[in-house]
């Protein structure tokens, strides 16, 4: 049972569950990208383009023969790919500079002074009513 309970700390330690977290919300993040690009963004370039589906340019290096298929470059579907990317880093870069910029922000704030102790209170009046004598 020592290995479990050992597993069991190691699985519920704050870091391990927050990257846990990550990769999910990284994971729909990316789903939302891509069609984001693919459904919205490419449809009007593709229009401006005369009318292409971007995931169908490709650049053929050999034709097809009776033997072979088609040898191509599918640059179409790189170029989603390297849009949605682009997108991400983008999204990505944004939030950790406002958490840079949040983080800033609060190192800044100035500390209050330390309150005095009770000693030290009890030691300034006892100075005080001696000088006063």
């Amino acid at each position: 049972m020592g290995m479990m309970s050992e597993f069991k700390s190691f699985a519920m330690k704050g870091n391990v569950v927050d990257m846990a977290v990550g990769v999910v919300i990284g994971a729909a993040f990316g789903k939302v990208v891509t069609s984001l690009v693919n459904d919205v963004i490419m449809p009007p370039i593709g229009v401006l383009i005369g009318g292409v589906d971007f995931s169908d340019l490709s650049f053929t290096i050999q034709e097809a023969t009776a033997d072979a298929a088609a040898v191509t470059i599918n640059w179409g579907s790189t170029a989603q790919t390297i849009l949605n990317f682009i997108i991400i880093a983008f999204a990505i870069f944004m939030v950790v500079k406002g958490m840079n910029k949040m983080k800033k922000k609060e190192e800044e704030k100035p500390a209050e002074p330390a309150k005095p102790s009770n000693e030290e209170v009890l030691l300034t009046e006892i100075r005080d009513a001696l000088k006063n004598k």
